[in-house]
């Protein structure tokens, strides 16, 4: 989802202008500055970024099939999409459905085909791919058919209801999990690395990271609010 510009996806910009070579800036917020720079470092995922995962096995294998990103916001389907492009050598191009209409699928689409006629795959990345009706979902196929684009999409809503069967029978859904308590704590120690420690008590740690109900993004807000206070 994207509520604030700023805060697109766990440590993402807007995906209409992140590019995985971008270095956030020194003022940047504290989970863009935290970002993962590789897979290995996406966490709360390993199911699908470790070795024996299906994202894992398509970066071994050096080549990606299209999928569906579908989790809770904040778990790292922007970050994951910009670092599979990197991992393999594909150009990234992102378009937010929330954001973005047909003329920017028509650019999108053309500016990947001159990159395919130069010998460049390109991954595009559709955040909120839901938001697109049914008619421009199935723009996508001939696109994704004809290997001009690998498409991945990312949703926080059921792509079985929210998705064309055209659209699903050409790519994976994949299923993100909503971050756990480890995974939550280990957000906030590499904040607190960066930072330094938090003003926190044991007891409102806990409060804390309970109270980003497995949002790592809302996690590192809260967090930068404490800092700033």
């Amino acid at each position: 989802a994207l509520p604030v510009p700023a805060m697109a996806d766990l440590f993402g910009n807007d995906p209409a202008q992140q590019r995985p070579d971008d270095e956030p800036a020194a003022d940047a917020p504290l989970a863009d500055r935290l970002r993962p720079r590789s897979l290995d470092e996406i966490i709360g995922q390993e199911h699908l970024t470790g070795p024996d995962g299906a994202i894992g096995r398509m970066v071994a294998a050096g080549r990606l099939s299209s999928m569906v990103l579908w989790g809770p916001p904040g778990t790292g389907k922007t970050s994951i999409a910009r670092l599979l492009a990197e991992a393999v050598g594909m150009r990234y191009e992102a378009i937010s459905a929330v954001f973005s209409g047909v003329a920017d699928l028509k650019k999108a689409f053309a500016t990947a085909e001159k990159a395919r006629e130069a010998g460049q795959r390109t991954l595009l990345f559709v955040d909120e791919i839901h938001r697109f009706n049914r008619a421009q979902q199935d723009g996508f196929l001939p696109f994704v058919e004809r290997g001009t684009v690998t498409l991945v999409g990312a949703t926080t809503e059921n792509p079985s209801f929210e998705l064309n069967a055209a659209l699903l029978s050409r790519a994976q859904v994949l299923i993100l999990h909503r971050l756990d308590r480890e995974a939550l704590e280990h957000l906030l120690a590499r904040a607190e690395e960066l930072e330094g420690a938090l003003p926190l008590t044991e007891a409102t740690r806990d409060a804390l990271v309970a109270s980003a109900d497995g949002d790592g993004r809302f996690l590192l807000n809260q967090a930068e609010t404490l800092y700033a206070a």
